[in-house]
């Protein structure tokens, strides 16, 4: 069986009162249409084609998964929609058709579709609320579906029924191009409606299936920046109690967001208000303090990541201490046992084992040994205002407090650079080097007093 996908997502999103088109709003960090077409992909579909209208070059230009493209010039319904989105679809292949802003459908809810369609039968996901309201309603005679009737154009009678279209389905190449030709705008809306399909398929002797999702809040589709947020954070419920169930400590489910991937050890402990973008990784045993934001980054076991710490595409090696406080930019990459405390910022960096930058510094660009004690309030100044150069602090060297290292720079092992100066030239191997100035005390001096 062939299977490709079409994706609606063609609509301006008028509620949503932005600029942007709605299916580019994003959901854990990740534009819905992101999330469809993520979900798509476990189907291994021979194609997914995505139709487009408002803002498609914004929209073209933001997806980064392999889709095709068709342009809907006019919104005139959905079925139009997919007639647009027909091209290099064989009779035989089997259709499934989903929209770019119902972003947590399950792939095993659509394989469920899927296995429903055959030459005979069409899978449509439905589901029973309690408030049907906005829904399209399912008509069935003899427990069997007949057709679909938009809110709209449904009678008082109709608007009672509670089983509604959720608007995925799955059907034959063949079929769905025989009815959508078949399909006309005589309605409330004046539009071409995909579930106008259904009961023409009837009609002709085919059979329309209904397939349930596990759970009613994955057909939710967004249409307001305040269904986004709902879904936003029951998306994070989901997210935070799978972390549980995979032996992590969320100190509160409801304020933990993940908008990537967060791969985790056990026993790790996770405080509140942390953010964790990209992809991350995290050992056994770690803990993060709460305001953190961790990005792109790989925590080792048995580290500690204290409160209001910021990590960019960092490697923090096991039994380390961050924070709190600390920023580790990009390419910080720590051995085991290191301390970057707090008001500490790191860039481009190799921290070796046991090395410690407790306090109050810059250190960019640099290499740093084995048990290095780098002191408070020391920068290295690595950019002349063109380039930038390297600092090497080699292994059991120590940096005094308020010290300037003046790239490109080698402190050698063992050395010792005294609190205050500014360090221009290499530093042999354990050797004291201070270019501090003689300290001068003036007897018999006044501090100026003002006049009254």
């Amino acid at each position: 069986m062939t299977t490709r996908l079409i994706v609606l997502a063609a609509g301006k999103g008028t509620r949503m009162k932005s600029a942007m088109p709605k299916v580019l709003h994003r959901l854990a960090g990740k534009p819905l249409l992101g999330h469809v077409l993520d979900t798509g992909l476990q189907l291994n579909p021979a194609s997914i084609t995505v139709v487009i209208g408002h803002g498609a070059d914004q929209v073209q230009s933001t997806i980064e998964q392999p889709v095709k493209w068709a342009l809907q010039s006019e919104q005139l319904g959905t079925g139009h929609a997919v007639r647009e989105g027909l091209d290099g679809i064989e009779d035989s292949d089997t259709v499934l058709i989903t929209y770019g802003d119902v972003p947590l459908t399950r792939a095993s809810t659509y394989q469920a579709l899927l296995d429903a369609c055959d030459e005979q039968t069409i899978g449509l996901l439905t589901l029973m609320m309690d408030d049907p309201t906005g829904y399209g309603r399912i008509l069935r005679e003899g427990g069997a579906i007949v057709g679909v009737v938009e809110q709209k154009d449904a009678t008082p009678d109709q608007l009672g029924i509670t089983e509604v279209n959720a608007g995925v389905v799955a059907i034959k190449g063949g079929s769905l191009r025989d009815l959508l030709s078949r399909i006309d705008n005589n309605n409330a809306q004046g539009e071409f409606y995909l579930t106008d399909i259904h009961e023409l398929a009837v009609k002709d002797g085919l059979r329309v299936q209904a397939v349930h999702p596990q759970d009613e809040w994955e057909v939710d589709g967004v249409n307001s920046r305040v269904q986004l947020a709902r879904l936003e954070r029951l998306h994070q419920q989901h997210l935070a109690e799978e972390l549980m169930n995979n032996g992590v400590t969320v100190a509160d489910p409801a304020r933990i967001d993940i908008r990537g991937t967060l791969k985790t050890g056990t026993d790790v402990t996770i405080d509140v208000n942390c953010v964790f973008e990209g992809d991350c990784v995290i050992g056994n045993n770690v803990k993060i303090g709460q305001n953190c934001l961790i990005s792109g980054s790989v925590i080792a076991d048995g580290s500690t990541i204290l409160a209001n710490c910021v990590l960019e595409n960092a490697e923090v090696g096991s039994d380390a201490t961050v924070g709190p406080f600390a920023r580790l930019r990009p390419g910080t990459r720590t051995e085991s046992g290191i301390r970057i405390g707090n008001f500490v910022e790191t860039k481009n960096t190799h921290v070796g084992e046991g090395s410690k930058i407790n306090h109050l510094s810059y250190v960019g660009d640099s290499t740093l040994g084995r048990n290095v004690n780098v002191g408070a309030g020391t920068i290295t100044c690595n950019y002349d205002g063109v380039n930038k150069h390297q600092t090497i602090i080699g292994d059991n060297a120590f940096i005094g407090s308020n010290s300037a290292l003046v790239a490109p720079v080698t402190i050698s092992e063992g050395a010792t650079v005294g609190a205050g100066s500014t360090i221009t030239r290499n530093v042999p191997a354990d050797r004291l080097s201070l270019t501090r100035a003689r300290q001068t005390d003036i007897e018999n001096w006044s501090r100026p007093i003002k006049n009254k």
